[in-house]
């Protein structure tokens, strides 16, 4: 499927880690986020078509990685900051590795070239520092200016569709991810916006 509808599915994450925190962390959503999320969320169908001719099944993949991101940013928001965040990218690595593993088992193995080889590390360093980085924003930076960067992969992805794939996604699809990315960019803006009220009060308290 084209690398922007996989870009823009992804793009649901600050939606569903809001939802996910308020349903298990017990974390306030007041309506106004909860429409948004519901909204985001039929933004997401109008990518994936279900149904549709543009369909395709890998979608489900896309949507299996938005769960499991979720459950990573959830618990990296929860974990102590004494833990160095080189150790967590570490442990998500060894997981990403053992996976791959297991994966490997079931597809045919193809010749590994020196331009194979090259392509690989080039990857490797850039994945190794872009998800330190990653994790690094998330622990200590606050979410609200961090999180809106998240939607920049979004323009990297419609860009190297064109040049790299050859490919650019449908009316629908660019809708859908319009539509992802303003509903995300606005439950983002009421959180920060609630964050400064609880932070003001106290003090106004005090």
């Amino acid at each position: 499927m084209p690398i922007a509808n996989v870009s823009a599915i992804l793009q649901v994450l600050p939606l569903s880690v809001s939802l996910v925190a308020a349903l298990f962390l017990g974390e306030a959503l007041g309506w106004r986020r909860l429409t948004a999320i519901f909204v985001g969320f039929i933004g997401v169908m109008l990518i994936i078509q279900p149904g549709g001719a543009d369909f395709s099944i890998y979608s489900i993949y896309a949507l299996g990685a938005v769960a499991c991101v979720t459950l990573r940013d959830i618990a990296v928001r929860r974990m102590s900051r004494d833990v160095p965040s080189v150790f967590v990218a570490l442990i998500a690595a060894v997981g990403v590795t053992g996976l791959g593993g297991v994966g490997s088992l079931f597809v045919a193995w193809q010749p590994f070239s020196m331009t194979s080889g090259l392509q690989l590390a080039g990857a490797m360093s850039f994945l190794i520092f872009g998800y330190i980085a990653s994790v690094s924003a998330m622990r200590f930076g606050e979410i609200g200016f961090v999180a809106p960067f998240r939607y920049t992969s979004l323009l990297v992805a419609l860009v190297l569709g064109v040049l790299v794939f050859d490919e650019w996604p449908n009316t629908l699809a660019l809708i859908g991810g319009a539509v992802v990315v303003a509903t995300g960019l606005f439950t983002l803006y009421r959180e920060t916006k609630l964050q400064i009220r609880h932070r003001v009060v106290p003090d106004r308290i005090r």
